[in-house]
């Protein structure tokens, strides 16, 4: 089975690079910098920030469906990155994590979720996916929740 693995886009969020800290504040947003390695997962190019880099931590609605799955939760973005989009790959920042994969139909509604080791993300995204009301599923880091990247079938 084959799947698109995609990060966010960065659209959305160029503008918040250039607001002053008041004003991001005022949008549930802040900038942080990175203090140690694979602790600040970009969720547009769905790499890790290395230290020293700058980032903006918001809050962001990832599960917008209007049902009563409907979510946000904080995520970490970096300036001037491209939106993670593959087939058939997982990048490196979410094999190194353990994660909780969530699957959803066509209303938002949970169908099923199980909790994998990133290396062996292709198995679980296989058998959810054999669920046919499955339609997008959603990855997060486990242990904090916070969102991380959704999958489409191809």
């Amino acid at each position: 089975m084959h799947f698109r693995l995609s990060g966010l886009p960065a659209e959305p969020f160029a503008e918040l690079f250039a607001l002053p800290d008041e004003a991001l504040t005022e949008r549930r947003a802040m900038r942080v910098t990175a203090d140690r390695a694979h602790g600040y997962p970009c969720r547009i190019s769905l790499t890790d920030a290395e230290p020293g880099q700058s980032l903006i931590l918001l809050n962001y609605e990832h599960q917008p469906a209007n049902s009563p799955f409907r979510s946000t939760h904080a995520i970490y973005i970096r300036e001037g990155e491209t939106q993670y989009d593959r087939l058939d790959e997982v990048p490196d920042q979410l094999r190194r994590r353990l994660l909780s994969v969530r699957g959803f139909d066509e209303h938002g509604m949970l169908r099923d979720a199980d909790v994998v080791q990133g290396t062996a993300l292709e198995p679980l995204i296989e058998r959810l996916f054999a669920d046919d009301s499955v339609a997008y599923l959603h990855i997060h880091i486990a242990r904090p929740g916070c969102y991380a990247a959704r999958v489409d079938r191809v």
